[in-house]
């Protein structure tokens, strides 16, 4: 209830009186609904969580801020429905989330003015409960653990893919539902990718390792980024290591509320500017998560002028890490 109660809140501030959330996260988020194939209605006075057959018996146990409702001739034109016969006058939707295709139904199967609308319920998402850390936190613990299983079972011959996968698997022997995004391991040459994916090359005695992973923990995510070797890496590279490691520890230092995110930014690239190697830092510095692996705000697009409040939970992304398990991309709190 006390999601809803805050959605309708942000509704009230917009003057919009009624909207559709078709975004499965935000009508995870709003409803504790587990399922797919779903929307969500919600007025200054109802709520309706539209689903289909399969899903019906599982919205039933778990929605109860909001009428569950079994659609039989389509989603959105079971929402256009329920929006006419609630007299809705004009209805929002998630413009960031919503096909054309699908508006076109939508405006087709009621009566209301449609308004599309932006950041509502990722807004909220933002700003952590401590239920919500706790979580996120739990996933964080989850990827760690998996990290010195790593560690401990890695050795040259295996492939980049075969690490990836033991990885996923362990991580969902400690709870975890499944991985936040598809599991990087890139060895050698390819460590110098910053999303080199999985493939079949066999890992290297003296190779340097990129492992950036994470899992999901009853809904909320975490994602780590570690850097290692398999025996002794080239002194050249030990020494950008280092670099990138002074780097990400002077982020973690200045994380506080008020920080913009171009401070973030800022921040990280100072000391690997000053040694020359600003053409080779070219994304952002840390993000926020959550329910989403890319969630507001952090050091990329417009939260470079958004500052940091108590409650966030932001990545730190100079990607380098201690060679033994201290590292980077780690989870930190902004209280």
């Amino acid at each position: 209830m006390a999601k809803i109660e805050e959605l309708r809140r942000v509704m009230r501030d917009q003057d919009l009186k009624a909207i559709v959330l078709t975004d499965p996260v935000n009508v995870s988020y709003v409803s504790d609904f587990s399922g797919d194939e779903s929307a969500l209605l919600v007025t200054l006075t109802q709520a309706y969580l539209v689903t289909d057959s399969r899903f019906i018996e599982v919205a039933k146990h778990e929605i109860h801020a909001a009428t569950v409702v079994e659609h039989h001739h389509g989603l959105l034109p079971a929402v256009g429905k329920l929006a006419d016969q609630d007299d809705v006058k004009e209805l929002g939707f998630e413009a960031e989330y919503m096909t054309f295709a699908d508006y076109q139904v939508l405006a087709g199967a009621t009566a209301a003015q449609l308004r599309g609308t932006r950041h509502l319920v990722a807004g909220l998402r933002e700003v952590k409960s401590p239920a919500e850390v706790a979580l996120i936190q739990k996933a964080v613990d989850i990827a760690e653990d998996g990290y010195r299983h790593v560690l401990a079972t890695i050795r040259p011959g295996m492939t980049e893919r075969a690490v990836a996968n033991d990885l996923d698997f362990y991580m969902r022997g400690l709870g975890a539902s499944g991985v936040s995004f598809d599991t990087i391991v890139a060895s050698g040459y390819r460590s110098a990718l910053p999303h080199g994916f999985a493939d079949d090359k066999a890992i290297e005695a003296g190779d340097v390792v990129t492992l950036d992973w994470g899992c999901t923990y009853h809904g909320y995510m975490s994602d780590l980024t570690r850097t290692f070797a398999i025996g002794t890496p080239d002194p050249q590279l030990d020494k950008i290591y280092r670099l990138v490691y002074q780097a990400n520890r002077g982020v973690a230092a200045m994380m506080r509320p008020g920080v913009l995110g171009k401070d973030i930014q800022a921040q990280a690239h100072q000391p690997i500017d000053a040694a020359g190697y600003q053409q080779n830092f070219g994304h952002g510095a840390g993000h926020g998560i959550g329910r989403d692996i890319h969630e507001g705000p952090g050091a990329w697009g417009v939260y470079m002028e958004t500052p940091i409040v108590a409650g966030n939970v932001l990545t730190d992304e100079p990607e380098s890490t201690c060679r033994v398990s201290v590292g980077c991309a780690s989870k930190m709190i902004c209280s």
